[in-house]
């Protein structure tokens, strides 16, 4: 028996609950095919789009038109999304390096009241991920596709103190002790972060 509150083929639902957005146009590059009887021009995009809250997707879209490469773009985008863990919902967890070709990141987390020091496709993705604090440095290619593969490769590899711990079967609690004694911190005044950690 098929109930009518199970029915989900318009997809009307999923579209109310989907939430807010955050788009950014990283590059749009005019590109030419060649064919027989000449060249075919068109439009090739690169989107970044994110929740500002630890979701974030990158996509690449062509078109005979600059509009259409940017929908397909963005619906590339927000097909190939990734979470990220944050801590304290501002900066990354750790630092971390990052390599697509010949273009290479490296991303530091920052105490709070930093801001966001990035340029370029790198400041687009932090905008759209929610990351509030973190210095960021490109070395090598200034590719913006470079750039953007770079930058998610590092974001795979962050993995929370939670994370970290399941992993090596101990507690999350001595995990962001050994992290804070490793900077020279104080453990004390860190301790309350494992609590809040996804």
């Amino acid at each position: 028996m098929v109930y009518p509150s199970e029915n989900k083929g318009n997809g009307r639902d999923f579209e109310r609950d989907e939430p807010e957005m955050v788009e950014k146009l990283v590059a749009v590059n005019r590109v030419a095919k060649v064919v027989k009887g000449g060249r075919r021009f068109g439009f090739a995009a690169l989107i970044v789009v994110g929740d500002g809250k630890g979701r974030v997707g990158t996509g690449h879209g062509k078109a005979k038109e600059v509009p259409e490469a940017i929908r397909k773009a963005t619906e590339a985008a927000k097909k190939n999304m990734i979470r990220v863990p944050l801590r304290e919902g501002r900066t990354l967890h750790h630092d971390v390096d990052g390599r697509s070709g010949a273009g290479r990141v490296h991303l530091r987390t920052a105490p709070s009241g930093t801001g966001v020091i990035a340029g370029g496709p790198l400041r687009a993705i932090f905008d759209c991920l929610g990351v509030q604090d973190v210095v960021a440095k490109a070395i090598g290619s200034s590719n913006p596709y470079n750039m953007v593969n770079a930058t998610f490769e590092a974001l795979k590899s962050i993995q929370s103190p939670r994370q970290v711990a399941s992993r090596r079967g101990r507690k999350v609690s001595d995990i962001v002790a050994q992290r804070e004694t490793s900077r020279g911190g104080s453990t004390s005044a860190h301790a309350n972060i494992a609590a809040d950690t996804e």
